[in-house]
């Protein structure tokens, strides 16, 4: 059971680059197409990243199922957990939105938004990585 952890980690961690990294990468193409840049590799480098923390989110998320099957964990922590989790899929699909938007052409929020944007799935992260290690409520 300690490599399905094991690997559980590493596909969080993948995803969770992603989930960094591709807002940013959001951030370069908005300012870089109001100051009349060429931003056609932004477009490719945003798809083919989703495509990646996608695949990583389904393995994640699928070790995450096992491990919580095979360990039987309960307790209102892992509600809480499994709450930010969703808030954090949310998230992902919220950057799928952003991706056709870029590969579409169609206007984006400001870089100043999309800066805050992409510091706000800290406000996700946090709660999970502390509920999972701590495991505050028993």
């Amino acid at each position: 059971m300690l490599w399905i952890k094991s690997f559980h980690v590493l596909a969080v961690m993948a995803w969770l680059a992603g989930i960094f990294y591709l807002p940013r990468i959001f951030v370069h193409y908005a300012e870089g197409r109001a100051a009349g840049e060429d931003v056609r590799r932004l477009v490719i480098m945003a798809t083919r990243l989703y495509g990646f923390m996608t695949l990583t989110a389904l393995f994640a998320l699928g070790l995450g199922v096992w491990l919580w099957q095979a360990y039987a964990y309960s307790g209102q922590w892992l509600h809480w957990k499994l709450l930010f989790v969703l808030g954090l899929i949310g998230y992902h699909l919220a950057c799928r939105v952003l991706v056709q938007r870029v590969r579409s052409s169609a206007p984006l929020p400001s870089g100043y938004m999309l800066r805050w944007f992409n510091e706000s799935a800290l406000l996700l992260v946090v709660p999970i990585v502390i509920l999972a290690i701590v495991k505050p409520f028993g």
